[in-house]
């Protein structure tokens, strides 16, 4: 896929982050994870992001990583795309990157640097590397060790032709809009912080209205409504989605550090599409906290 084709599919609809499946002994479970997308596809997302946040990219290990982005791209062939998820120290994000390339993903969500703080002109060469070793669009994840500047992206962009889409993850509306302002349709934006519905509305009032659900993964039918009425301004929708689910989910999800994980990992299970436990450094939610997530499901009704 031509980057810009990529860029196009980033600017509207929904876009999620599947699960990545493991078994009870916390392995990956392959036939688990083609059911599950399988299951997701016809729902109407946008792209599916394999290998991604929500689908623990963090703790998987290089032998694991091509399987997982095979898998997902030969079951939603013609379905759907798969934009792989790629990323920790430059090399290895390179090697996940052009992995990703060869196993015909449509192009990759660079997920930030591990662990060490890095300057402006750090992070622009890690992103340059990264761009330069493939060929097919990249979308760059604004998050947590990875804070471009305005300017750093204005420079990259001239660099690299295939640094198509800008996805934030801070939540700093001043520096959104600087962003925004500074760089207008040369990238695709992406309102990407945990659970983003609470902030959709307001990210589409800065230019950006396509957002990834991480709640796609176990109520697609909800998420879909809740995306068509940030489309069409529905603000009754959306309050009512707010109020009676996801400002009660927060609260759970809140609770520990690595919850907006492992609360995703629970209401699949709770629905019937168990993706196994989380690894540690994450917790598995606990049997009270389940239950709460369970009554919240039930009253969204059948998905």
């Amino acid at each position: 896929m031509h980057p810009q084709e990529l860029k196009s599919i980033m600017s509207s609809g929904l876009l999620s982050f599947p699960l990545t499946d493991f078994d009870a002994q916390g392995d990956f479970n392959p036939h688990s994870y083609a059911a599950r997308l399988e299951w997701l596809a016809p729902y109407g997302a946008t792209a599916l992001f394999a290998a991604g946040g929500t689908g623990e990219f963090f703790s998987l290990t290089g032998q694991e990583y091509p399987q997982i982005i095979q898998t997902a791209v030969q079951t939603c062939k013609g379905k759907v795309p798969i934009i792989a998820g790629a990323g920790g120290n430059t090399r290895f994000a390179i090697a996940c990157a052009q992995e990703a390339e060869r196993q015909g993903a449509h192009g990759i969500l660079l997920l930030p640097h591990y662990l060490t703080e890095a300057g402006q002109e750090g992070l622009i060469a890690h992103v340059e590397a990264v761009c330069k070793s493939v060929q097919f669009g990249v979308i760059v994840y604004n998050r947590n060790v990875c804070k471009l500047s305005p300017d750093s992206l204005a420079l990259l962009a001239e660099r690299c032709p295939n640094l198509v889409g800008f996805k934030d993850g801070i939540g700093e509306i001043e520096t959104m809009s600087a962003i925004y302002m500074r760089m207008g349709d040369r990238f695709a934006y992406l309102g990407g912080l945990p659970t983003a519905e609470v902030y959709a509305a307001a990210y589409k009032a800065l230019g950006t209205p396509v957002y990834s659900s991480a709640v796609f993964n176990f109520i697609p039918k909800t998420a879909m409504a809740f995306y068509r009425a940030v489309a069409d301004d529905d603000m009754a929708t959306q309050h009512h989605l707010l109020r009676e689910f996801f400002m009660p989910y927060l609260k759970i999800r809140n609770r520990t550090p690595g919850y907006a994980v492992s609360i995703v990992k629970a209401g699949a299970t709770l629905v019937g599409r168990s993706a196994g436990p989380v690894r540690p450094p994450l917790t598995d939610l606990k049997a009270s906290e389940m239950q709460e997530l369970d009554a919240l499901i039930q009253k969204l009704g059948p998905q």
